[in-house]
């Protein structure tokens, strides 16, 4: 089954409360999305770092119920 884009926007706000989050579904099918995620709590982390944290945020979802999600991270300027 596939999530809606304000599951994930859910998960990752509950990680990160201050975050801003932008989803777009790239397909239309629900499996397929680009996401932004600005944080203050990435301040310090590689871009690795602050990648396997919103995967870790999203509970083991990639690669189930999420397909495909083009991960895009950044501090706040």
């Amino acid at each position: 089954m596939a999530m809606k884009a304000h599951e994930i926007e859910e998960l990752i706000i509950n990680a990160f409360p201050d975050a801003i989050v932008k989803i777009e579904d790239l397909a239309g099918d629900g499996d397929h999305y680009s996401c932004s995620v600005e944080s203050k709590q990435f301040i310090g982390k590689s871009r690795v770092q602050q990648h396997k944290m919103v995967y870790q945020a999203l509970g083991g979802k990639m690669g189930g119920q999420l397909h495909a999600l083009a991960l895009q991270t950044k501090i706040p300027s």
